[in-house]
């Protein structure tokens, strides 16, 4: 598949709603891959069926707090570089690149190291989502190393990681983020294609570039927007289940950067005295409660909507008075697995370890 700027705007739309409130802002992102789309032609997106078994595939994205991301720019070049030493590591070049997660900025990152290194980017990424720590992905759980890695940061900043624990690969990284200004690139996971076929969760890309091609079209059209959003999400086949869980006002915003985090939560008082939904997050939005009732828990995502346009506000761009709507979708089945599930659900942030659905929750009918 041959992604033009159409695609990519709407990849940035669908990987911002994927991002559960994290991941970064794509707005940038998107800026500096149509610049790379105009240097270079364009981008190719292919399936994981289709790399070598012993094809050196280099997952890449963001580390840090997205509200540092806001004003500290990346000046487009830390992708290449962090992957051209991958490259002088392993002793061979890279064949392809693809998101270590789908959700946010994230979601593009590779496609502006695609088009300088004149390789493919892959339909899969390692999360389906957003989460704020690089060992909730799911290369990770099915015992893939995150070594070797390499971080660079936009001041020309680059550092090799070389651990034999993918926890302690995290925290090394965050602390040097947080030296580095609170945010940097990284190159993490290589793998095999067969490991890339196998190993990941598929066609999460051209399920983000889906999903926002429904949103737009349905503003474009004058249809709902959210019922665009909500069948496009089923028809993805990762996220099948999808719904309104708040319709609001923000009336309060508690946020700080922490430990290379940004941690808080927003209250929505509902129209016509609809009652409360709070929502906490770490980066991403992690759990929703209406009226101090649990309704939607990590790793199901969690998105705050603007309830007109239906854009997506990350965690760094919610303001008091904002309009909203709050949107869950429940998370692809490989996430909903209790190995994974020990590594980024509910518990894995300090909450009640014991998951629970949305579609349970909710009494989502035919769940």
């Amino acid at each position: 598949m041959r992604i033009d700027r159409t695609a990519l705007a709407d990849l940035a739309r669908g990987a911002a709603f994927l991002g559960s409130g994290g991941g970064g802002d794509p707005y940038y992102g998107l800026l500096l891959a149509e610049a790379a789309l105009e240097r270079t032609g364009g981008f190719d997106l292919i399936s994981p069926s289709d790399l070598a078994d012993d094809a050196l595939v280099a997952p890449c994205g963001w580390i840090g707090a997205p509200t540092v991301s806001v004003e500290k720019l990346p000046n487009g070049g830390e992708t290449v570089a962090g992957l051209r030493r991958l490259e002088q590591i392993m002793g061979r070049r890279i064949d392809a690149v693809l998101p270590v997660e789908i959700g946010g900025g994230n979601g593009l990152a590779p496609f502006i190291a695609a088009a300088e290194l004149g390789v493919p980017v892959v339909d899969c990424d390692g999360m389906g989502r957003a989460f704020p720590e690089s060992q909730m992905v799911i290369f990770n759980v099915r015992g893939v190393s995150a070594c070797p890695s390499v971080l660079t940061a936009a001041c020309g900043s680059l550092a090799v990681i070389e651990t034999d624990n993918n926890l302690t690969h995290e925290r090394i990284a965050r602390g040097l983020s947080v030296a580095l200004g609170g945010i940097a690139h990284m190159v993490e996971y290589p793998l095999t294609g067969t490991q890339a076929k196998h190993q990941s969760i598929p066609g999460s890309v051209s399920a983000a570039i889906a999903i926002g091609a429904a949103i737009r079209t349905a503003r474009t059209e004058r249809r709902d927007p959210f019922e665009a959003l909500a069948t496009a999400l089923r028809a993805t086949g990762l996220y099948p289940h999808c719904l309104t869980l708040f319709d609001g006002k923000i009336t309060d915003l508690e946020r700080e950067t922490r430990g290379g985090f940004s941690i808080g939560k927003v209250v929505i008082d509902g129209f016509g005295g609809d009652g409360q939904m709070e929502v906490l997050f770490q980066n991403e939005n992690l759990v929703a409660r209406l009226n101090s009732e649990v309704r939607a828990m990590v790793p199901d995502l969690i998105t705050i909507m603007d309830r007109e346009t239906a854009d997506t506000i990350t965690t760094e761009r919610l303001k008091y008075g904002q309009r909203v709507k709050v949107i869950a979708a429940s998370a692809p089945s490989m996430l909903r697995e209790p190995a994974a599930l020990a590594l980024m659900g509910p518990g894995a942030f300090g909450f009640d370890p014991a998951f629970t659905p949305i579609e349970t929750l909710n009494n989502i009918e035919g769940a």
